[in-house]
């Protein structure tokens, strides 16, 4: 079952998955809100985890379509 779920821990190779895409996406530190829920939608994931993730990466969303970052 995928870890969409928010009350099932990431592992650690989906954590660095989402820290590598969105490190590869973003653009002086910003990424667009779609962009951080396509990442969510192809690992099976909360979109919550990737925005977690961004916090730490210190990454931030803009353009947020739903209000989930």
């Amino acid at each position: 079952m995928p870890a969409t779920d928010k009350n099932i821990p990431l592992t650690a190779a989906q954590q660095a998955e989402i820290e590598k895409r969105l490190q590869g996406a973003a653009r002086e530190n910003r990424i667009p809100c779609a962009t951080a829920l396509a990442i969510a939608k192809s690992l099976g994931v909360d979109p919550g985890a990737v925005g977690k993730a961004a916090n730490a990466l210190n990454i931030r969303i803009s353009r947020c379509q739903l209000g989930c970052f």
